[in-house]
């Protein structure tokens, strides 16, 4: 009896759950241009992506959004416009009043523009941007991650010295 009492309380303690909600064809958030239709690739392997929120205590941190999880599966694989072919669950776990997780999880084929994959165009991953004096882009120049947190610092003091001269005044 006890065995049961104990496993019934960790069962109610420890709840989660996961549902399919449904199945796709294809789908995207992304604009595809429909005469570029037959140059599209799909690819080989599968990929996955979601949105999610902790929940902690038992509120929520952000609402989870279907189409954010879409977006951040996309965005996953380069030159990704669509995905084929998917599934779309819900999962969520949850430690009453303490700690949880609820998601929109995404398991599709890529449907993959080989024009955008294979551009030639590539950010650095930290870097100034230049503009000219009309505010029209003229370059980027690649810095380091040490670059961008001594630009970063230098940015947050200057923006905190002049409050303060604004308060004196």
């Amino acid at each position: 009896m006890k065995k049961l009492i104990i496993l019934t309380l960790l069962s109610i303690i420890f709840t989660s759950c996961s549902q399919r909600l449904f199945d796709f064809t294809i789908v995207s958030t992304k604009n595809i241009e429909l005469d570029k239709l037959s140059s599209l690739k799909k690819s080989s392997e599968r990929t996955s992506g979601e949105d999610k929120a902790s929940i902690i205590v038992f509120v929520p941190t952000h609402t989870i959004r279907i189409d954010q999880a879409i977006d951040n599966t996309i965005e996953r694989i380069p030159g990704c416009v669509a995905l084929l072919d998917g599934v779309v669950y819900s999962k969520f776990w949850w430690i009453p009043y303490i700690y949880g997780q609820q998601r929109f999880v995404i398991e599709a084929t890529p449907l993959i523009d080989p024009a955008i994959a294979n551009s030639s165009i590539s950010l650095p991953r930290y870097g100034k941007v230049f503009l000219d004096k009309k505010g029209k882009f003229k370059s980027i120049e690649p810095i380091t991650e040490a670059d961008y947190q001594a630009e970063k610092s230098e940015i947050i003091q200057h923006s905190t010295k002049k409050n303060i001269e604004s308060l004196k005044l």
